[in-house]
């Protein structure tokens, strides 16, 4: 395929398929098969620093940024939310759109990685990013993609396991230097963003489902001005 060739464009329902998947193969198959290990992979319940930073917001537009099984996604809806949900796994999306449908709410699915989405610019009222795995770019092109969704007097709120950052595990291949984290993309801001949040804290533990041993959080939340 050549360099000019136009990608096509991210699936908005919530069937697996590898031809229409937008992003990198190998990136959906690592996932895909840490979903399929399990019958559910997270605790079904929305993630606590969610809830308590859109307590104040007011419903809108939000792009929920490796939505997993759902449960962020379908939480908002049923706030009031106009829910964007973006995945990489297709077997992930097939059980959220299953909640979805148990929950009764709408959410427009894209099963693409953020950087290929396709996602214009300026369009979320909130962008949410709930322990993103995004994988690192030279040209910070995963943070810029995360910056540049939020509309103006919009917020991204950003949340990662603390100490993450600065953990190696020699024997699964892990290597925080792989990866995004929340420092990298505040770092990024410009004068037409207020961080309102940017602090460690306890995290509210989930019920079951993997992650629950992290006991604290890293919490961003920078409002665009302008």
């Amino acid at each position: 395929m050549s360099n000019d060739s136009t990608p096509s464009a991210p699936r908005t329902d919530p069937r697996p398929s590898g031809a229409d998947y937008v992003g990198d193969p190998q990136v959906q198959a690592e996932w895909d098969g840490r979903y399929a290990d399990r019958e559910r992979l997270w605790s079904g319940n929305p993630n606590g620093a969610l809830v308590a930073e859109t307590a104040d917001l007011t419903p809108g537009r939000v792009l929920d940024v490796g939505c997993g099984e759902g449960a962020d996604a379908v939480w908002l809806a049923r706030q009031g939310w106009e829910v964007t949900a973006l995945e990489v796994s297709g077997v992930a999306l097939e059980r959220a759109a299953g909640h979805a449908r148990d929950a009764g709410v709408d959410i427009h699915w894209v099963h693409a990685e953020l950087e290929q989405a396709g996602l214009a610019p300026g369009t979320f009222d909130l962008v949410s990013a709930q322990y993103p795995a995004l994988l690192r770019t030279p040209d910070n092109v995963a943070e810029r993609s995360l910056i540049d969704a939020v509309a103006p007097g919009g917020v991204l709120l950003l949340v990662h396991h603390a100490g993450m950052e600065a953990r190696h595990d020699d024997n699964g291949g892990f290597d925080p230097n792989d990866y995004v984290w929340p420092a990298m993309v505040t770092a990024l801001l410009g004068e037409d963003w207020k961080v309102e949040v940017d602090e460690q804290r306890p995290r509210v533990i989930p019920d079951g489902g993997a992650g629950a041993h992290h006991a604290d959080d890293l919490v961003v939340r920078a409002r665009r001005l302008r």
